[in-house]
């Protein structure tokens, strides 16, 4: 069939049914989703059909359904979202799961894929998963691929995107994003250790990680609502490799000297590392050095169990699927930033939780 003639056929649909959706359409006449969504792109540039979210509309029936809203829909059982992760880190499995919950709660397939090393392995993805048929994105670009304009190219998708634990920043366009609000989770760490008599904090921060940043804002921030003195930064970096694990001595140190008595550490294995290191100079958590370290996946397997500041990682995960059926359910709906604010876990030296304020 040429293109010319399937575009009539498809026109003939839309015209008889009143409204189509890609992926039903697609298996119907035997060719790919993609495919469809240039004819639906096509016809609409002429006038002939009106585009929605998934699908398309006659012209009349989207006057009908009020054309100053787009048209809804529910979203059904069956529809599959593509969902784009970083490769191998032990932040994002906790996501993982809160995005399968949702996914299966309201029967929704979820199809995974691992980003890659550059911008353009990114965007290939992207492109398999769109052709595929997917009827949305969540994604959580690899940390130092999001250059200018990457938003812009996501925004002027088809289908709608979702971006999970990541902020999009001054030009979103229409993406979407729920995130944990690391700036605030870092400030509750600081406030914890200002509450135990610590004036100087210093901040350990591994440099590759995208919350980084976020929480070196809100450390600052508490650090200057509070009147406290910043203290040292302590940057790990491990692409340097020997030389990443230099700040481990270097803070030992400093906690010999009696220079350093408080640290924020991101994130739980450099805090559990230090904690050995520290042991075996024969220096105690937390009289010597008070830890919150920052994440809690393994703080309270420690040797000394540590008090955590825990992001919300599964409800990130599960508010992404809802913002993305909100999406689909309503196009014309307020376009939507949640920020969800962890909590901090404090432990005393059993690993059992007590009241914020008593023990480091």
């Amino acid at each position: 069939m040429l293109a010319e003639e399937r575009r009539e056929a498809l026109l003939r649909i839309v015209e008889r049914r009143g409204a189509i959706k890609v992926k039903e359409v697609a298996e119907e006449i035997g060719v790919s989703a993609v495919t469809v969504r240039q004819d639906v792109r096509d016809l609409a540039g002429r006038g002939l059909v009106v585009r929605v979210h998934g699908g398309a509309m006659s012209p009349a029936a989207a006057q009908a359904a009020d054309t100053s809203r787009p048209a809804t829909r529910p979203v059904s059982r069956g529809d599959a979202f593509g969902l784009i992760v970083p490769p191998g880190d032990y932040y994002y499995p906790e996501i993982i799961r809160g995005v399968q919950d949702a996914a299966r709660t309201h029967g929704v397939r979820i199809v995974l894929a691992v980003s890659g090393e550059t911008l353009t392995d990114n965007r290939e993805q992207v492109r398999r998963l769109v052709a595929a048929g997917v009827d949305g994105l969540l994604l959580m670009p690899r940390a130092g691929l999001e250059p200018a304009g990457t938003e812009q190219w996501l925004a002027g998708l088809d289908i709608p995107v979702v971006l999970v634990d990541r902020r999009a920043g001054a030009h979103a366009g229409r993406l979407e994003q729920v995130a944990s609000d690391h700036a605030h989770g870092a400030g509750l760490a600081v406030r914890h250790l200002a509450e135990l008599g610590h004036e100087r904090i210093a901040l350990v921060a591994r440099t590759e990680s995208p919350n980084t940043p976020l929480i070196r804002e809100g450390y600052a921030m508490a650090c200057q609502a509070l009147g406290l003195t910043a203290g040292p930064e302590y940057r790990v970096d491990p692409t340097d490799g020997p030389a990443s694990t230099e700040w481990f001595e270097e803070l030992v140190r400093a906690v010999e000297a009696g220079d350093v008595r408080a640290a924020l550490v991101h994130n739980d294995l450099d805090a559990v590392t230090l904690v050995g290191l520290l042991q075996a100079r024969d220096l105690r958590v937390p009289e010597d050095l008070a830890i919150v370290t920052y994440d809690d996946e393994v703080a309270e397997l420690s040797n000394v169990p540590l008090t955590a500041v825990a992001p919300p990682k599964r409800a990130v995960g599960a508010w992404a699927v809802d913002l993305m059926r909100r999406r689909i359910a309503d196009p014309a709906s307020p376009l939507a930033e949640l920020l969800l604010r962890p909590e901090l876990r404090v432990r005393d030296s059993s690993g059992a939780f007590s009241k914020p304020g008593r023990h480091a």
